[in-house]
């Protein structure tokens, strides 16, 4: 097979994702254009070629797709009829136009599972505010938009009859509130081949306030047992879409030892981050392997890692000021990735910290000093 890197590869997304996509992509001499409705996107002085426009609007993906070999995603909030179309005409769209509109609607998500009997909490489909308040026996209970949900939008727990008045009036889903001991991810990358490979399985601390991945850390700290069947799921859910590409598999452990799949996300993914520099292959590099049909790199860990999130400080919108960058890069085996947006908002997510280490305890220890050293204020 022959390696053809003049082949034009095409972003759907131009935030940090394609910005780390863009800096894998270079190692291999691809070229890469971008789409993205903001004129000062992180991938704007990146990409071989950047054009400003909705990533919703048909006409605009259609156009913007006319010269690209292979077309992929950083977002789910995509034009899927226009991907539909390009790939009746030949273009090459990963992950695939199908699989897409089963995971961009957490119903169909959901159901989705269900069908491939795919462990999973239960719950139930709601149109309107009025179908949740008809449910309210089913609380306590998480409210889940259907769509548009992201980084902890569009999803809230209701715990009672007097929560009911918060309710999504949109088309969304109540979900069992699962009483779990942790929350894990697992990233699999599938190329079109069918060749299959996963990363370590992670373990992921929220935010209590802004509800987004504050701390991770690689590999989980589980039970062997739980942990094969964690990447066996992790498999499972990327077979049964058939994805080509990346796929982040969110799950929780419950208290009595069960592995419940929460969510997927179809492309590189918050919890895969620490590949940068922990792993052999970046979950970047494995995402660009796939969608263009190469083997699947070695996913090994080589240490102990954790990331943390950097986000931007409660009570600041403005130019973003980086406080303490100094302090924390004194320390061994500490890498920042700033994503290259100017303003700063509360709990905007302005970049992550990769923290290498040997010795567990030393991660925990140097993750925390990270968070609470490091601050992103505005002028």
């Amino acid at each position: 097979m022959s390696f053809d890197n003049r082949l034009k590869i095409g972003i759907l997304g131009g935030g940090q994702l394609g910005k780390m996509l863009i800096q894998a992509a270079q190692d291999f001499d691809f070229h890469i254009s971008v789409l993205d409705p903001d004129p000062d996107a992180p991938c704007r002085h990146l990409a071989h070629s950047f054009t400003v426009g909705q990533l919703t609007d048909y006409q605009t993906v259609i156009d913007f797709a006319q010269d690209i070999d292979v077309l992929t995603i950083e977002i789910e909030k995509v034009n899927i009829d226009a991907l539909e179309i390009l790939e009746l005409v030949g273009k090459k769209v990963f992950p695939q136009p199908a699989v897409l509109r089963k995971i961009q609607d957490k119903r169909i998500q959901k159901q989705f599972f269900i069908d491939n009997e795919i462990p999973t909490a239960a719950f139930i489909l709601t149109e309107n505010k009025a179908d949740v308040i008809a449910n309210f026996d089913f609380l306590p209970a998480v409210n889940k938009l259907a769509k548009d949900g992201y980084d902890g939008r569009g999803v809230q727990i209701l715990r009672n009859a007097e929560d009911l008045e918060k309710a999504f009036e949109a088309p969304s889903l109540l979900e069992e509130l699962v009483d779990f001991e942790k929350e894990i991810a697992v990233i699999v990358a599938r190329n079109e081949n069918g060749e299959v490979k996963t990363f370590p399985t992670v373990e992921m601390l929220f935010h209590p306030e802004a509800n987004l991945v504050e701390f991770l850390f690689s590999p989980a700290q589980i039970d062997a047992k739980i942990d094969k069947k964690a990447q066996e799921i992790a498999i499972e859910v990327a077979n049964k879409f058939e994805i080509v590409g990346l796929l982040a598999v969110e799950m929780f452990i419950t208290k009595d030892g069960r592995v419940l799949v929460n969510e997927v996300a179809p492309r590189p993914h918050n919890s895969g981050h620490q590949t940068m520099r922990a792993n052999d292959v970046s979950q970047f590099e494995q995402h660009l392997r796939a969608i263009m049909n190469l083997p699947l790199g070695d996913t090994k860990s080589n240490c102990f890692a954790a990331m943390v999130n950097i986000l931007g400080e409660d009570g600041h919108t403005g130019k973003a000021i980086y406080q303490n960058m100094d302090v924390i890069l004194k320390e061994s085996g500490v890498h920042p990735f700033l994503y290259g947006k100017a303003i700063t908002k509360p709990f905007r997510k302005m970049g992550h910290v990769t923290i290498l280490e040997e010795n567990f305890e030393n991660l925990i220890k140097k993750a925390n000093f990270v968070k609470e050293t490091l601050k992103v204020v505005s002028r």
